[in-house]
């Protein structure tokens, strides 16, 4: 089983006031958070292993929040961003939401929309995680297949039936009738449909 991350609010905003009232608010609310005092410290600390969602600042002394959005979005970032502003800039609001931000929140935030805003990313983050655990679970059962099983399996999703695949592959019913039994067991199914299925989904 891999390493379960911890989901964090990640905050970055150099107003450490802001942060230490985020924190207090989130914390009240059952949510673990970690804070940083500008882009430059997030972005040396990032790791493709965090999980969890970001709550990034606009104007920072230094790099911007949308710099840093950007750069994230290069690192191939898979957390959900939740812009902060005291400016209120809508143009850019609309540019980063095309980017791929999920919300934009002025300050001071209200704590009910700031906090619907975070419970949202998170959970984007978590069906996320979940869906790529899914694709690592199925490669997994794949590679348990022997080589010849694999063969059965294509032939199997072909709809074939086993006497058609001991014909193609010149083996007995008998050991196709095997094979069959080792591929569903492999996969964690029952029938041909659901084998079907299951491939299907992570298509």
């Amino acid at each position: 089983m891999p390493h379960r991350v911890t989901p964090v609010v990640h905050i970055v905003d150099d107003d450490a006031a802001i942060r230490d009232a985020l924190e207090f608010l989130l914390q009240t609310h059952g949510l673990s958070s970690q804070s940083w005092p500008d882009a430059e410290h997030f972005l040396l600390d990032y790791r493709d292993s965090m999980r969890g969602c970001i709550l990034l600042d606009v104007r920072m002394t230094g790099m911007t929040g949308p710099e840093c959005f950007d750069i994230l979005r290069q690192r191939a970032c898979r957390m959900p961003v939740v812009f902060l502003t005291g400016h209120g800039d809508v143009p850019l609001a609309v540019d980063v939401m095309r980017a791929g931000a999920i919300h934009f929140i002025e300050k001071p935030p209200q704590h009910a929309p700031l906090l619907f805003a975070v419970r949202e990313a998170m959970q984007r983050d978590a069906v996320a995680q979940w869906e790529i655990d899914q694709r690592n679970e199925l490669s997994e059962r794949i590679n348990q297949l022997s080589p010849r099983e694999r063969e059965v399996m294509t032939l199997i999703l072909e709809g074939k039936l086993n006497k058609i695949i001991a014909d193609e592959l010149d083996i007995s019913m008998r050991t196709v009738e095997v094979h069959r039994s080792n591929v569903f067991d492999k996969m964690g199914v029952r029938s041909a449909v659901e084998l079907a299925t299951l491939l299907g989904k992570q298509g």
